[in-house]
Formats: C-alpha cells, structure tokens, sequence
C-alpha cells in the first residue's frame, strides 16, 4: 500500500497490479477521512474551506501519477499514454482497462517483473 509512496518520484520501472490498485485503495481512505475531517472544521465555523482536502491532494498528485505511469510500463505502455486522460471519458476508460490488465511476463523493456520481487 505504501510502496507506491517509498517511490514518489520514481517514473522508471514497473508497478504491478496490486501495488498499483492498493495505492488506490489508500486514496480513497485518505479522501473520506480529510473531507469528513474538513465538514467537522466547517460545520464548526473553524474552517471555511475545506484545507485537509486540498493538502492531501496535492500531496498524492505525483505518486498517482508516477505509480500510473509504471503500470502502463508493466503491461509494455509508455508512460506518454496517459495523456488519453486529457480525452473526456474516453480516455478514462481505456487507462482504467489497462490497469486492469495482466503485466508481461519476464523482464521487458521498463525493467524487471515486479512480480519476481
């Protein structure tokens, strides 16, 4: 879950599925507790926006991408394929099926098998 993490600005290598899918998952956790945390503060009158939120987004917004990036490595994509995110929905959805997608077996030209690891 925190490998993705320990690898912040890391673009070279591989990312398999699961390492990929647990930062994610980690994302998501992160989301819900800084806006439950963020309606406690507004609803307080402390805050008057919501600063966990922003502060954790910006914080995640590299390693989500570099994680990404090394996941098309593993399934022999360049890391330029996630520019299809700049295409509205189409886009999305074909960067959501390649994360799906199984890894090469062996090493391939982004480096070793994680799965080997």
């Amino acid at each position: 879950m925190f490998e993705a993490l320990s690898k912040y600005f890391q673009i070279s290598g591989r990312a398999r599925r699961k390492e990929y899918w647990l930062f994610v998952l980690l994302v998501l956790i992160l989301s819900f507790v800084t806006l439950f945390i963020d309606s406690m503060l507004i609803g307080s009158g402390i805050a008057s926006y919501e600063y966990a939120s922003i502060i954790v987004n910006l914080l995640l917004i590299i390693p989500s991408f570099t994680v990404l990036i090394r996941r098309l490595h593993d399934i022999e994509r360049s890391g330029w394929w996630i520019l299809l995110l700049l295409i509205p929905f189409l886009g999305v959805i074909v960067i959501f099926i390649f994360t799906l997608l199984r890894g090469t077996d062996g090493d391939n030209e982004y480096g070793e098998d994680p799965i080997d690891d």
